[in-house]
């Protein structure tokens, strides 16, 4: 009997001659009597919907189909749905096994980013789940991907300037050995803007966009957004005003009536600090300083 064989059918990417093939391969139960396969390949068209794209019946226990640009392009999601039964005898057929869904694009990891207003850098990994090809060039090979930042804003408010910043505009895959989910990647770091307002969470996108493709699969693929939430922090302040009254960062309060040039902020961590100059304002009736230039670093 074929109704259980755990066939285990997934999905692999390879290169052959400049094309790109997925592979779908599977357990090939014991030998006699000779079992056939029926390999159905589909795609999905919408959520929870599949389109078939090609169909064969095989004795192999493997079936591959070409990623042509047409009937499967990039950012398809791709199943392959594998019987196996005795020719002569089609009532003896196991049930279909269904291979996990292998998404052939661009993909960010991790697919969604929540960070905070506190200057950290969080890595950004760009990935390709299919192989880079450049049939002719295969010296100066790479897929080359623009990156940019938008902001989505938060429920009514208009979108304004990005909440976020990237260690670079573009990122270089270049072509190598698949190993696991990844053909090619490139990483880039992210960084959220410390802006100084409180304008609460606030979403911001980062795109990929395939720059000048000269392989007509990747011409009119768009990859997916990856989607990074800013967590809004309260942002210290500190002041020097009038004949100079001096709040700090933790709100304490004095006075400073000398006359020179100070230091007035410096951090402990990076290369930052303010310098006051302070004059004479009170003439002789008092002895008051106010400021008068100021240098920050």
């Amino acid at each position: 009997k074929l109704t259980s064989l755990a066939l285990q059918p997934a999905i692999t990417p390879e290169l052959v001659r400049g094309r790109v093939r997925l592979k779908c391969s599977y357990s090939r139960p014991p030998p006699e009597p000779p079992v056939h396969f029926r390999v159905l390949w589909s795609r999905l068209s919408s959520p929870g919907k599949r389109e078939q794209i090609h169909q064969e019946t095989t004795l192999q226990p493997f079936s591959y189909v070409e990623m042509d640009g047409a009937s499967l392009r990039l950012g398809d999601t791709v199943f392959c749905t594998v019987t196996a039964f005795r020719r002569g005898t089609p009532e003896q057929q196991s049930l279909p096994e269904d291979s996990k869904g292998f998404y052939a694009g661009i993909k960010f990891l991790p697919e969604s980013l929540e960070i905070a207003e506190d200057g950290k850098e969080h890595v950004l990994t760009v990935l390709s789940t299919i192989p880079i090809a450049c049939p002719g060039q295969e010296d100066s090979c790479k897929m080359t991907l623009q990156l940019s930042t938008e902001d989505l804003g938060k429920g009514s408010q208009v979108p304004g300037p990005p909440d976020i910043s990237l260690s670079a505009c573009q990122v270089d895959l270049l072509p190598g050995p698949c190993s696991g989910s990844s053909c090619a990647a490139a990483t880039v770091t992210v960084t959220a803007v410390t802006d100084f307002a409180h304008d609460g969470n606030r979403v911001s996108r980062v795109s990929a966009r395939p720059a000048a493709p000269r392989d007509v699969l990747w011409r009119a693929y768009t990859p997916r957004d990856v989607k990074v939430t800013v967590r809004d922090l309260p942002t210290g302040n500190c002041y020097s005003f009038t004949d100079p009254h001096i709040i700090t960062f933790d709100g304490w309060r004095y006075d400073s009536h000398k006359i020179g040039t100070f230091l007035l902020c410096r951090s402990a961590s990076r290369a930052f600090e303010v310098h006051v100059r302070q004059w004479d304002c009170g003439g002789h009736r008092s002895a008051t300083a106010c400021n008068c230039g100021v240098a920050a670093r």
